[in-house]
């Protein structure tokens, strides 16, 4: 059966699915649209900040936002958060990660394509686990209910490899009844957007399931790609303390490399990935305690066709990855106003690899090679006074990394809270911690003759300090300043002379910045956001993906009743960019790209079809609407002026 055949099928049963009009069909939805009502309208650009007990500030991106900015990937979900900046260079699908499509915030996750930054679904890491970095199309942006970004280093909450943390809430049914939605839209480039999704709750028990694809020819020769995404989750109340879930995904992509512009004999071929994960989670609530255990597996394939070596030879490389694990959290008040976070992970991140090569050159494979890492870690805080008057939070942690082949580590963590009334001040020390991953062993055996130095490396860290004050007015305005520093210290660099090639700890790296966030709702109809982030101190000057100044700024605005208008703006100073994956031939590839602005548009227009008791928005959306001429990598442009209209229903 084809895909468009499948999606077909899908369509049918979700129209086959439609209840018919109920309460609780009429009070789901993203926001109310009920003709003659007065509604509030939703943020743009993010749903705001908040602080948690360990005084770490996140950002969240909800269903709201990500429609409103008409985000077709994952990147695009996040891109105009301030602190983050992404990578790309097709209109659909991400060429293999790195500064093909990957994450950064605040200048970290250079040193690999975004390996420094952990990529999460519900607390759980995505990663290709011979290569130590997440790939961009293995996340699809459709499961999402919320996004939440930390921008600062994680060690209690996340372990390894969390310098910041993208994490992906998945969707599930909350109310009772059911839930059915249906969207379509196609834009230029014969880029095409299709999603079904369906819901249920019944009692105790609940269900959610989805299906999307999206797919386009590119804007340059050879820029095409193709993402497909699968997601089921099942829960059940076990009784009034225990439930337990299930949540499956799978997910099956390629995107295309258009090479160099004028230099299409440059060009690293298709990378096709697929993926899939499974997590069951076992969680109880009491007065006074509550946990989870969640065990996961993620396995996956990514495939590397037709890439060329200095040589001119071709070759095919496939990564197979296998990430398996435990995780159990418990958090305690013990008394009032006090609690205490306990747990500890079990992560197994490993994988294999194969390299099919052209004649002269022998084929060669990297048998099956996976680490262990066990992290317990636990967290103290208290709340003294009110949170209605003054209040103070302080809070202490840490996290222990035993690693089966590297020297083990510690994550210490701590902050404080200060509040009076509409205004909270914030203070946080974090230490992150990066071990090696298996690509430290693959290297070796692949490329550099098997020695055995990497068992002789570090584990990567970075001491990150925040500072940050909020103010709020009613509940219209919001201002965050927040000031951030991290040091960096152990950064595996390549070192090729003398042979044979090796990684050895002797990179560090500095960054100072300040963040400025903006949120303000004047009218019922209309909210305003703004944000900065400006690094004044980067350590070495060329560190990649770390530009001096990055802003954004949205508005949506309701009119004549059932019309919305969301606008937003991007500005991004000139970057240095770095092709990691080069790295294996001699060293990174680092160049600077210039600054650019963007404007991106949607305008929707809401109707009720009360028969069926459904809802919908006709709408079309445009990106770079002032027809900028930019990259996000050296001589890889991106679109002009582009273009979608579409359709969504929800039932």
């Amino acid at each position: 059966m084809t895909h468009r055949t499948f999606s077909l099928f899908l369509c049918a049963l979700a129209i086959s699915c439609w209840p018919l009009p109920s309460g609780a069909a009429e009070r789901e939805g993203r926001e109310a649209v009920r003709m003659g009502e007065v509604v509030v309208t939703a943020p743009p650009i993010t749903e705001g900040n908040r602080v948690n007990r360990l005084a770490s500030q996140v950002s969240t991106v909800t269903e709201d936002q990500l429609g409103d900015l008409n985000a077709q990937d994952f990147q695009s979900a996040v891109r105009m958060v301030p602190g983050v900046i992404i990578s790309r260079q097709n209109p659909v699908g991400s060429f293999g990660g790195g500064d093909g499509g990957a994450i950064y915030i605040r200048g970290m996750g250079s040193s690999r394509p975004g390996g420094e930054i952990q990529i999460a679904v519900d607390g759980i890491p995505k990663v290709v686990g011979v290569w130590a970095h997440p790939l961009m199309d293995t996340m699809s942006v459709d499961r999402a209910q919320r996004i939440d970004i930390y921008k600062g280093a994680q060690p209690v909450l996340f372990g390894n490899g969390a310098y910041g943390v993208v994490n992906v809430v998945t969707k599930r049914q909350a109310e009772e009844g059911f839930t059915t939605s249906v969207r379509a839209g196609y834009g230029s480039y014969s880029t095409f957007a299709e999603g079904v999704e369906h819901g249920g709750r019944v009692g105790n028990t609940d269900y959610y399931v989805l299906q999307s694809f999206r797919s386009s020819s590119g804007h340059r020769d050879y820029s095409s790609g193709e993402l497909q995404e699968y997601f089921a989750r099942v829960g059940h109340q076990i009784n009034e303390s225990w439930s337990m879930s299930l949540t499956a995904n799978a997910t099956n992509n390629f995107a295309e490399d258009p090479g160099p512009e004028g230099n299409p004999a440059a060009r690293q071929g298709t990378y096709r990935s697929n993926d899939e994960m499974t997590v069951i989670t076992l969680a109880h609530q009491y007065s006074s305690v509550r946990g989870t255990l969640k065990l996961y597996w993620n396995r996956g394939t990514g495939d590397w066709q037709d890439q060329r070596d200095p040589a001119g030879f071709f070759y095919d490389t496939t990564t197979d990855w296998d990430n398996y694990g435990a995780r159990l959290q418990e958090i305690a008040t013990p008394w009032k106003n006090g609690e205490i976070l306990g747990g500890i992970d079990l992560d197994f991140i490993g994988g294999k690899v194969a390299i099919d090569r052209d004649a002269p050159r022998a084929d060669s494979t990297f048998p099956r090679e996976t680490f262990r890492i066990l992290s317990p870690y636990a967290a103290l805080s208290h709340l003294f006074g009110e949170k209605s008057g003054g209040y103070a939070i302080p809070s202490a942690g840490a996290r222990y990394f035993s690693h089966s082949d590297f020297d083990a580590e510690w994550g210490p963590q701590a902050g404080l809270v200060l509040g009076y009334g509409p205004t909270e001040f914030h203070a946080s020390y974090a230490r992150g911690v990066n071990y090696p991953g298996v690509y430290v062993v693959a290297n070796s055996n692949l490329f550099w003759g098997g020695n055995a130095r990497w068992k002789s490396l570090d584990a990567e860290t970075v001491d990150h300090y925040e500072a940050g004050l909020s103010r709020t007015i009613g509940n219209t305005f919001r201002a965050d300043v927040t000031y951030f520093t991290d040091d960096g210290s152990n950064r595996m660099i390549l070192v090729t002379s003398p042979a044979p090639p090796r990684y050895e700890n002797i990179g560090d790296f500095r960054t100072r910045g300040i963040e400025v966030t903006v949120t303000w709702s004047p009218l019922d109809v209309l909210s305003l956001f703004a944000g900065a982030t400006h690094l004044f101190d980067q350590s070495p000057d060329n560190l990649p993906y770390a530009p001096d100044w990055s802003a954004s700024a949205g508005f949506n605005y309701r009119f004549l009743r059932n019309f919305k208008l969301s606008a937003d703006a991007l500005y991004v100073d000139n970057q240095y960019t770095a092709n990691n994956r080069t790295a294996n031939w001699g060293g990174s590839s680092i160049a600077a790209v210039g600054a650019y602005f963007l404007v991106n548009a949607k305008l929707g227009w809401e109707f009720n079809l009360r028969t069926l008791g459904a809802k919908g928005e006709l709408y079309v959306a445009g990106e770079n609407l002032t027809n900028e001429s930019y990259a996000f990598k050296k001589d890889y442009p991106m679109p002009g002026i582009t273009g979608m209209a579409g359709v969504n229903l929800k039932f």
